[in-house]
């Protein structure tokens, strides 16, 4: 059974998951699901990132231990994924003793492997504690970070651990050119490139007077033990939680997949494969990142005030259909915007007109005309034209072009279309009206109920429990979470029992 290792960015633990964190989630659980039901042993890793100075900043306002302000905001995380139905098999916590000791191992290792990559330095330069991170010139606009403009850049001198990044961008730009399938989408590669052109500088590994942090396993000359850089601790969890540095790790890394938001793309693509190849460790084989969830043109930031409630967003409708227009909205390779207004207008066209109203009819229909048993017959030619439909879906979802699932949950509308389309075109109430007909009847029912099956085992990923109730109503064998697309072409309908239930996707008042 083929492997296949995916993660998210861990989220960092100073507040509620937004929908910037849930396009993320969903779209990673979507690709988890799917490569499910190809029949890969699949392995979905999130957590949350809980140490830095942010976190302890924002602790101490609140009056609250780090540790226990972490906890509650993990719950909060857990508690939105589980809502969603976010199947992850793994949640990690930088927190975690396991953790600590991985990230530890592995500063070591390097350190032992490539001696020269850290050394001591004194430093000054203008911190942004929104994304622990100096900043460069080009990164400030009118004094601020571009990314945290609400935030005041601290200027930050003390003596820490560098790590020598520079030493990697001929590796670097060598891996981006020779494997441009490392970083995807394209747009988001040519950034990373471009970057490498300008020179990489050495990057500050430690940090003195960061209490909140995992010891960095280096002291300084002068008997200094500091805290670790938080990105020297958050990206290693991609590692850790297979179990490194224990034995039988390798098992499971280099991950297949790592799923992050282009703003931390550099870290991603520059950062951490060269912290892996100074430890002469396996670098995952990709690197995708996604785009911003917009609200009326801004992006959602706590900071700036841009926000919505997430929870509100997934009762509107329920978890399914907020999955469903949230992915069919946002491009999963680019930024896309969110409002109430196209929330509604795709729940009621996709969801409700198109899918929900074609199985309530085809199932009523069996019902009525044939005792609530589906009829086996032959496969009609108009709908050999499906395939092509599903090749273009396999084609978004699978990888190999990049993880467009926005364009696959198009490819199944269009299939939804079609069958709506043969519907009224065979008018099945009016040749049930003539007995000679019986077998045209049979055959369209048949044709209409193999149609909706396809469909649902394509739509899994993305509405797991909204099809689940379409595939008991069709009356298919099983759950749909164990179909394999393997047998989706050879499916036989012929025989199943349907039951008309409630409406799938009720129209809003």
């Amino acid at each position: 059974m083929p492997r296949f290792y995916l993660t998210t960015a861990i989220d960092y633990a100073n507040g509620d998951p937004h929908l910037g964190h849930a396009l993320e989630k969903i779209g990673a659980d979507v690709i988890a699901r799917y490569r499910r039901l190809c029949g890969d042993d699949v392995h979905l890793l999130i957590g949350m990132d809980e140490h830095g100075q942010k976190v302890q900043q924002t602790a101490a306002k609140e009056g609250v231990a780090p540790q226990a302000f972490t906890d509650e905001i993990a719950g909060r995380f857990k508690a939105m994924w589980a809502k969603l139905g976010v199947s992850y098999d793994q949640f990690i916590r930088t927190t975690e003793a396991h953790h600590k000791d991985g990230v530890s191992a592995l500063i070591r290792r390097i350190a032992e492997r490539s001696p020269d990559d850290f050394y001591e330095r004194s430093y000054t330069g203008m911190y942004c504690v929104g994304c622990e991170a100096f900043k460069q010139d080009a990164d400030i606009v009118d004094g601020t970070c571009v990314l945290h403009p609400t935030r005041t850049l601290e200027e930050v001198e003390e003596r820490n651990w560098f790590f020598r990044l520079s030493k990697y961008q001929p590796f670097l730009q060598e891996l981006l050119t020779t494997n441009p399938s490392f970083c995807e989408p394209e747009s988001r590669r040519n950034e990373i490139l471009g970057l490498l052109a300008q020179g990489l500088e050495d990057i500050s590994a430690s940090r003195a007077r960061l209490e909140w942090a995992v010891p960095f396993p280096l002291p300084l000359s002068t008997g200094e033990t500091q805290g670790t850089y938080v990105w020297f601790d958050a990206l290693p969890n991609y590692l850790t939680a297979t179990g490194f540095p224990d034995a039988g790790y390798e098992a499971r890394w280099p991950a297949d997949l790592h799923i992050i938001g282009k703003d931390i793309t550099r870290f991603h693509v520059v950062i951490w494969p060269a912290m892996l190849q100074a430890a002469g460790l396996p670098l995952p084989k990709q690197v995708w990142a996604h785009g911003f969830v917009q609200l009326g043109g801004e992006r959602f930031s706590k900071s700036a005030g841009v926000k919505l409630d997430l929870g509100e967003a997934v009762d509107r409708f329920g978890a399914d259909a907020f999955r469903y227009v949230l992915l069919r909205e946002v491009p999963f390779d680019g930024d896309g915007n969110f409002s109430w207004e196209r929330f509604e207008e795709r729940y009621t066209a996709d969801l409700a007109n198109n899918f929900g109203n074609l199985a309530s009819r085809a199932i009523a229909m069996v019902e009525k005309y044939c005792d609530g048993v589906v009829p086996s017959a032959a496969r009609p030619a108009h709908e050999e034209g499906d395939d092509a439909e599903i090749a273009t879906y396999h084609r978004a979802m699978h990888g190999d072009e990049g993880w467009l699932l926005h364009d696959g949950l198009s490819a199944v509308y269009r299939l939804t279309a079609r069958a709506n389309e043969y519907t009224a075109a065979t008018a099945p109430w009016a040749v049930a009206k003539d007995p000679a007909r019986r077998a045209e009847l049979e055959q369209i029912l048949a044709s209409l109920i193999r149609r909706i099956a396809r469909q649902t085992v394509l739509l899994a990923p993305f509405m797991p429990t909204k099809v689940e109730q379409v595939w008991q109503q069709l009356g298919g064998p099983g759950a749909v979470a164990d179909q394999r697309f393997a047998g989706l072409d050879a499916l036989d309908v012929g025989g199943w029992t349907v039951t008309k239930g409630e409406p799938l996707f009720p129209r809003p008042a």
